[in-house]
Order: structure tokens, then sequence, then C-alpha cells
């Protein structure tokens, strides 16, 4: 609807309520007669009823929540009451021609007090009520719809604004972890010579060989600071060989397992289980070889 439109349905509106006002002053003023109003509060009487009743309806559509709800209690109340004593006035044809008797509103006693207490609390309704109403008109805040230009600029503002690092270096890159060296071929037993050079060319573990017995390794997160570095320098296979022939020297063939030789020499799984068969085949060759009896020697002792 244009402009024009919803100034004329305006137009319109105010109209309808000023001639519905005019209906409705009519009763309430002989009504305020009747019950001991003089010419001035009977012509003014018609205001603090059906007035409130428009100040209630523009409470109702400025506020909201639980303000709201009370402008329309207010509304409906004074609605009702301001039908029932037009109701009245159309019941006492008396009212009319102003010679009943003051505060008798109708011939049944309970409903002539019912009616009198009525139309005199209406005023005094409306210093309150109206008096609340202006009150949370007055301090209501309405809800302002975001403008996205200014969000735009608070954000802008506040990455201006964030605290930025003090160092000049930017972070080192995280490091990639190395891929896994080739398989350990089975250690075969043969001397410890070529034992030990097997050993000295594997210098890493593979991961798929040692999935069983070696714990999850952990995600790479950054450079490990040297403070937290082991104190151990990484040993040689011959360190690791010459240590483990000197904590099984004296264990029984029973003994030496690779479980054993790493625990007691710290290495890995593999590794322990390389210096295993070396032990087994440095003893199998110290092991002195059975003899053979001579054959004349068996048939003398026949």
């Amino acid at each position: 609807m244009n402009r024009f439109g919803k100034g004329l349905l305006v137009a319109a509106l105010v109209g309808v309520v000023g001639m519905a006002f005019r209906v409705s002053w009519n009763a309430l003023r002989d009504v305020a007669t009747a019950t001991g109003a003089d010419e001035t509060a009977a012509f003014l009487y018609p205001f603090v009823v059906d007035g409130l009743m428009a100040l209630a309806l523009v409470a109702t559509l400025v506020l909201t929540g639980d303000a709201r709800r009370f402008a329309l209690r207010v509304l409906a109340a004074y609605t009702l009451a301001s039908l029932v004593l037009n109701y009245v006035h159309g019941l006492v044809p008396e009212l009319h021609d102003e010679v009943v008797d003051w505060g008798r509103l109708a011939d049944w006693d309970p409903a002539n007090w019912a009616l009198v207490l009525l139309a005199t609390s209406l005023p005094v309704g409306s210093i309150y009520f109206g008096s609340d109403l202006v009150a949370k008109v007055l301090h209501h805040r309405p809800i302002e719809a975001p403008n996205p230009t200014s969000n735009q600029d608070e954000s802008t503002e506040t990455i201006m604004k964030r605290s930025m690092a003090d160092l000049g270096v930017s972070t080192p890159a995280p490091i990639t972890p190395t891929p896994a060296p080739p398989e350990l071929p089975a250690a075969p037993a043969a001397p410890a010579a070529s034992v030990v050079s097997l050993v000295k060319s594997t210098d890493r573990v593979p991961v798929g060989a040692v999935a069983a017995d070696a714990p999850r390794p952990r995600r790479v997160t950054g450079r490990v600071p040297g403070a937290a570095r082991s104190a151990r320098p990484n040993r040689t296979a011959d360190e690791l060989l010459t240590e483990a022939r000197k904590a099984t020297k004296k264990w029984s063939d029973r003994e030496l397992t690779a479980e054993g030789i790493r625990r007691a020499v710290h290495t890995s799984p593999a590794k322990a289980r390389v210096l295993r068969d070396t032990l087994r085949a440095e003893r199998a060759t110290k092991a002195p070889a059975p003899t053979e009896a001579a054959p004349g020697t068996d048939k003398a002792a026949a």
C-alpha cells in the first residue's frame, strides 16, 4: 500500500473512532450525572474512560513482552466497563431525562451498588493505570535491528586492535617424519662378523617389523627442545654387541632371549633379536664338538 492509501486508512479510522466516542460520551455523561457528578465533571467523565482506552491502545502498539500484555488487560477492562455503562444507559430511560435519583442506576439494590462502584472507580483507575502505562512507554527501549555496516566496522577495528606476537621470527615449520627404511632380513646363523656388519647397515628399525612389540609412534608436533632430549648418545652396532656380551655372560641358553637382551641393554626389539641370534651363534661356535671314538678302541673294548 502506498503512502496515500495509508493516510486515507488512518483518516477513516480517526473518523470512526471520533463518532463512536461521541455516541459513548452521551451515555457516560448521563451515568456520571446520576452518580452525583456536577456539570463539569459529567462533561469530562467520558474522556476519563474512553480516553484511557485510546492510551492503552497506543501503549499496546509500542510496548512488548509483559508490558504489552498489561496494556492489553487495561484496554480490555476499560472497554468492558464502558460497554456495561452504555448498556445501563440504554436500559434506564430516566437517565435520558436527568430525573433519576442520585446513586440509582438499577432497581435491584445489589446491581445498583455494583454499577455505582464501577462508575465511581473508573476515574481512580484511570489515574493509576494511565500513569503506569505512560511510565512504561517512556522507559521502553525498542530492540534495534543489527546493522551489517556497523558490525563490519567493529570487526575490522577488533582485528586492528588484536595483540600480535613480539617475536620477529615466525614459528618454524613442523618436522616431517623420516620414512621408514626397508625391513630387516632375518639374521642367519652365521659367524659373528657377518651379523655385526648387518647391524651396522641398519641404523633405524622398520615400523612394520616392530608394530606388535613397539608402542605406537606419536605424531610430530614440533621441534623437541634440547633440555628434553635424551642424554645417551646413539650407540653403534659394535657397542651394542659388546654391552650384550657383558650383560649375558653368565646367562644360560634358556635365559638368552630377545626380550631379556632388550631390557638389559635398552635397545629396540628388532636389534635385540639380532643380538640374540649373534650371541647364540657365538656360543654355538665356541662349544666343543663331540669326539668320535676310534674303530680299534671299540673292538678292544668289545
